[in-house]
């Protein structure tokens, strides 16, 4: 008989907390939300060179109708570095986020960084691609020595 009430409680109370993660209500979205808009999300070096210019650029502009605020983006990796406004955007008005990616390393990339902003889509994820190879070897031209010349003094 106790298993039996055990068991009833038990399931009465997981039904409950159930229901009722479920229930709690959204808050209201504001009408007038600065919005973000990028160019671009995605930024494909190709094929660079190790130790190369990593530096891309995302330019986005705010059309809502408040001023954005950027949090400070999160890369996927310490060798992505972005670098953003820290003052609010306009609205109407654009802006840049850079992001800096080491080439010291040689191979594909795939990174990313997530913008968190107080827009209507609050976070927004930039995508850097392409592939890190290695400088070709260079040659110098040699200059040839005349091992049968005098050197002349002044």
């Amino acid at each position: 008989m106790k298993k039996m009430i055990f068991s009833f409680l038990f399931l009465t109370f997981t039904t409950v907390g159930v229901i009722a993660q479920g229930t709690a209500p959204q808050p209201p979205v504001n009408p007038n939300a600065p919005e973000i808009s990028f160019d671009k999300t995605v930024h494909d070096y190709g094929t660079i060179f190790q130790a190369g210019d990593g530096t891309c650029e995302f330019k986005f502009t705010n059309t809502g109708k408040e001023p954005l605020i950027l949090s400070r983006p999160q890369s996927s990796c310490g060798c992505t570095v972005p670098t953003w406004p820290q003052e609010p955007v306009l609205p109407g008005k654009s802006d840049v986020i850079k992001v800096t990616y080491n080439t010291n390393n040689i191979g594909p990339i795939n990174k990313t960084v997530t913008v968190t902003s107080n827009a209507k889509t609050s976070r927004v994820v930039l995508q850097i691609k392409g592939t890190v190879v290695a400088k070709p070897a260079t040659t110098e031209p040699v200059k040839p020595t005349d091992q049968g010349a005098t050197p002349v003094s002044k």
